[in-house]
């Protein structure tokens, strides 16, 4: 037994307790006059809770996880799964404990100020003491947890604070969320100071019609309040009103010397800047509290939005206008410090977001960092703010087990009380994946009185009725519902929400693929308002391949352009010992660990084009503003005319003065030449001026438009020459050191394991298929070569037809596939050349990466990229690097020689340092060996993407179907 009563409370077995001695929580500002404590603390990580702290001492950094600062337990990934095998609400007996100490100087000018301690965040139990003494207890890994130190230590004077973190409790059965587990102190802690007679709470409430309301919450830790307080606030200046009538005292509690007084401040603001995603203006609140006197004993200071939120009918409403919700899940997320994320680095994610057309965070699956909401609302973004409720892996016995109701009401009301002042925060989230219960009920019912003006959202409550009125959401937000699903229910007259996807679209690995489909059903279904892409972030840590740990803090500088340097990769569950994981699904984002956008990233930058090409016409072209709110003032252009030819002609573009959703036709800016072949017309937005996420000349959108079609390939002209084969019919080329043959196989994607495409491949054997020569026949400067591939499904039949050409060798190519082969990966030709070919160009769609169904970002045009910049290293190595739509292409070396191949339609082509076998038999990038000359895959036909590791397929139209395929190309030396 102890005799430490916080031990002897043993609050990581009692589901019940949620917290001891915690105050609570309020939106009161507390960033001026603190003490910061974050740096080194004195540190030993015990093995259990009730183990003896004892031995020496080492350190570590806080804020920070202890899992990446050196000790030996390390970092684990579960997606469902929990860690350790015992059931709610018990934890395992070896149970990772750290103990946090260090000295505190109280300054001197605190004598007789209310003191208190602030501890940001910690995993997953917190016990405090102070000079050896109990102060208290709290639950929630994200969430502040304060403790008031009045009368515990004395100003002028040291004492010593210790922070003991349990990692392992009850509270981690609804903490079962899809990440990393860590330990640790993961935000900052501090203490700051008060006078006794203090605000307790401030709740603003600003509408877009321009009236704001404060209430104000009021008390005075030495007992009964004063008589003749009172508080006051400007807005910029400008004095409030305070309402007389609302003035009162409440004791809260006969039994204790703690009263409540509340006021409430009015104003109207005329000609009131509305606050929104697009134009987010703020204005300064200042309240004060002031003693009998006139003096100032505390004083609050917010940035308020005047913005309202609604819903009317099944339109989610901001400000009255129905908005389209371009979202994004985000944890609190680092390569380097896990869970720790500085202001710096919240506000490059923030602008990395705004850049690219999104405008809506959801904060899964807990409440963020408090700096990411101050930036949301200066930023602009609509963020869904969720509780830190998920038990995945126990959702249908928590969600109604009463000895967690408290938890779950707790950890809902205190998010609210904490981001309740923030104009960014449209809806309250009461969790993630914990089934429905009458414990997601009651916290909905607080919520509901609390703060009427936002509506709540739980995909569990919604997802066995999306109408039923009757459940704790008023959003239908499916996880990943198909899309054909979604616009089934918006069509069918039964729906009664808006609908706005929770999770759509998984980021895992090559994916995103049908993005640009969702969106042009949003957009035109009634009903149908967005939704938030899984997820933001590929959590890969960095980490040492020598010794397999954690970089840590000091590895700064060791990765760029998602690669890791040598020596370190990105690992992912598995990579850290554990034997319980979920291998790469964690690395499931639109940007790399070090925030290097994915290809995808500029397919949603072009969906969400703020000014769009909506057609062309003989009398111009037609622009349309597709904002909510703002105009085109804030943006530039410049059109670029783009012949198939080579030629490219620019122009300045002049942007009408557009209102949101209006249209104009603008003259075409170019005379189109008569010869050139196909052309294509872009316009190039760019900021007009210096943007808060955007210095001028950032890039917004592409739009483009095809102006005239390709003109028809001439028929091909035999020259009468030799068509150099081998014995087993393939063609003989100095340039290629492996001949052009059948492919029916790529690298798998995530989506291509996990949706179970992959292993059907392999048992159709498709990564290995036997090349049998049937026929080849010679003819005047022609060979015809017919060729079967056995596959465990059929024998595909190969034909090829090698042409002596001006220059060169054309190549005729079909290939049957048997109905067993009903979705193939690819069928094309792939072959490689010879070392030296270092440069890619090429006339189709780019630069960037593109795939079938994810080709909408990628404009047609002359690109050029370095054969080695081609591949996308995304975390798990897989099929990359592809471009859709290619028409033609050289690679070449520094001498400009090389090789140009040109299709007789747009197809898809990939080059690589890589064959798929190479990129199939690793699991990091690391384990590499780049090859030297290029492989080259030419494709009649690939398949779409989709992301069915999570969620949908990609659709029909996408696949690759059996029966005859057929292409063309013509190969000639630079």
């Amino acid at each position: 037994m102890t005799d430490d009563p916080l031990i002897a409370l043993r609050p990581w077995e009692a589901p019940e307790v949620t917290s001891w001695g915690r105050l609570p929580m309020s939106a009161v500002d507390r960033r001026s006059g603190v003490l910061p404590l974050d740096g080194d603390w004195r540190f030993q990580l015990l093995p259990a809770p009730d183990a003896l702290v004892g031995g020496s001492w080492s350190s570590a950094y806080v804020p920070g996880a202890w899992t990446v600062q050196g000790t030996d337990d390390l970092p684990q990934y579960t997606n469902v799964r929990m860690p350790f095998p015992e059931y709610p609400p018990h934890s395992p007996a070896a149970n990772p404990t750290g103990v946090y100490e260090r000295e505190v100087d109280v300054p001197a000018e605190w004598a007789g100020r209310r003191i208190v301690l602030q501890v940001g965040a910690a995993e997953s139990v917190l016990l405090v003491h102070v000079d050896g003494r109990p102060v208290g207890v709290s639950k929630d890994s994200h969430l502040a947890a304060e403790f008031d130190l009045t009368g515990r230590v004395r100003a002028g004077a040291r004492s010593v604070v210790r922070l003991t973190v349990v990692k392992w409790s009850d509270a981690s059965h609804i903490e079962d969320q899809d990440q990393w587990w860590h330990g640790g102190i993961t935000r900052s802690v501090l203490l700051y100071a008060t006078d006794p007679l203090h605000l307790a709470d401030v709740t603003v409430r600003a509408s877009h019609s321009g009236e704001l309301r404060v209430d104000c919450r009021v008390r005075d830790a030495g007992g009964a309040l004063p008589e003749g307080w009172y508080v006051s606030g400007e807005l910029e200046g400008q004095p409030l009103t305070q309402d007389a009538e609302f003035d009162r005292f409440n004791a809260e509690d006969e039994r204790v010397s703690d009263f409540l007084g509340e006021a409430r401040l009015r104003t109207v603001v005329e000609d009131v800047r509305s606050w929104n995603a697009e134009t987010p203006e703020l204005y300064s609140l200042t309240v004060r509290l002031h003693r009998a006197d006139g003096t100032v004993s505390d004083t609050s200071r917010h940035r308020t939005g005047f913005r309202d939120v609604e819903i009317t009918g099944r339109d989610l409403l901001v400000n009255g206008e129905r908005i389209f919700v371009r979202g994004v899940n985000r944890h609190d997320f680092h390569p380097l410090t896990g869970r720790t994320v500085s202001y710096d680095d919240m506000r490059a994610d923030l602008i990395t977001l705004k850049r690219f057309g999104f405008n809506a965070i959801r904060t899964s699956h807990y409440p963020n960092d408090p700096a990411l909401y101050d930036l949301a609302d200066e930023l602009g973004f609509y963020v869904v703010d969720e509780a830190d409720i998920e038990s995945h892996d126990h959702a249908h016995e928590i969600a109604d087990d009463p000895r967690y109701l408290n938890a779950f009401v707790d950890r809902v009301s205190r998010m609210v009380l904490r981001d309740k002042n923030h104009p960014s925060v449209v809806i309250w989230s009461l969790g993630n994946e914990s089934d429905y219960g009458a414990n997601h009920d009651a916290a909905a019912g607080w919520v509901r009185r609390h703060d009427p003006t936002r509506p709540i959202q739980y995909e569990g409550a919604a997802k066995l009725d999306w109408a039923d009125p009757s459940v704790a959401s008023d959003i239908a937000c499916p996880m990943y519902a198909s899309l054909e699903e979604c616009v089934e229910h918006a069509l069918s007259g039964r729906q009664t929400k808006p609908l706005i996807w929770c999770e759509y679209s998984h980021a895992m690995g090559n994916s995103n693929g049908t993005l640009a489909d969702h969106w042009a059903a949003i957009e035109s279904t009634p009903g149908l308002q967005g939704g938030f892409i899984w997820e933001f972030w590929d959590h890969g840590i960095l980490q040492r391949v020598n010794d397999g740990r954690p970089v840590g803090r000091g590895g700064v500088g060791l990765y760029d352009n998602g690669v890791a340097s040598p020596g370190h990769r990105w690992g992912y569950g598995g990579d850290f010992g554990e034997l319980l994981h979920d291998g790469a699904f964690i690395a499931d984002g639109v940007v790399f660990p070090d925030r290097t956008p994915k290809p995808v990233m500029y397919e949603h930058r072009e969906i969400a084009a703020p000014v769009r090409i909506e057609c062309f016409r003989h009398e111009g072209i037609v622009l349309g503003n597709h904002q909510h709110f703002r105009g085109l003032a804030w943006l530039t252009g410049e059109w670029e005319l783009s012949l198939a030819d080579g030629r490219m002609l620019t122009a300045p573009a002049e942007l009408p003065d557009l209102r949101p959703g209006e249209t104009a036709a603008v003259p075409l800016p170019f005379e189109l030449p008569e010869e050139g072949g196909e052309a294509w017309l872009t316009l190039r937005v760019t900021t007009a001026g210096d943007e808060p996420w955007a210095p001028r000349g950032t890039v917004v959108c592409v739009p483009q438009v095809r102006l005239r079609e390709a003109a028809p390939q001439a028929p091909v002209r035999v020259k009468n020459r030799s068509v150099e084969v081998d014995d087993d019919g393939l063609l003989v080329h100095p340039l290629l050191t492996s001949a052009p043959t059948l492919s029916l196989w790529r690298a798998p994607t995530d989506n291509d394991e996990l949706g179970g495409m992959a292993p059907r491949w392999r048992d159709w054997g498709l990564d290995a298929l036997v090349r049998k020569v049937a026929d080849v026949r010679h003819s005047p400067g022609r060979v015809t070569v017919h060729a079967e591939y056995a596959s465990a499904a059929g024998v595909v039949r190969h034909l090829q037809v090698f042409t002596a050409v001006e220059g060169g060798i054309h190549v005729e190519e079909s290939a049957e596939l048997p109905d067993e082969l009903d979705d193939v990966a690819r069928v094309g030709s792939v072959f490689e050349t010879v070392a030296g070919l270092d440069l890619m160009e090429w006339y189709g769609q780019g630069p960037w990466e593109s795939y079938p169904d994810r080709a909408f970002g990628a404009p047609v045009g002359h690109h050029s990229v370095p054969v080695d910049e081609l591949f996308t290293p995304y975390l798990r190595p897989q099929e990359s690097g592809g471009r859709h739509g290619v028409r033609h292409f050289t690679l070449s070396a520094p001498d400009a020689t090389g090789l140009a191949v040109v299709l007789d339609e747009p197809r898809q082509v990939g080059v690589s340092r890589y064959r798929a076998a190479d990129l199939t038999g690793v699991t990091h990038h690391d384990e590499l060996v780049p090859r030297a000359g290029c492989v080259v895959h030419i494709d009649a036909a690939h398949r779409g993407l989709g992301t069915a590791s999570c969620g949908p397929d990609t659709t029909a139209s996408y696949l690759v179907a059996p029966g005859v395929h057929r292409w063309s190309w013509t190969l000639r030396a630079l």
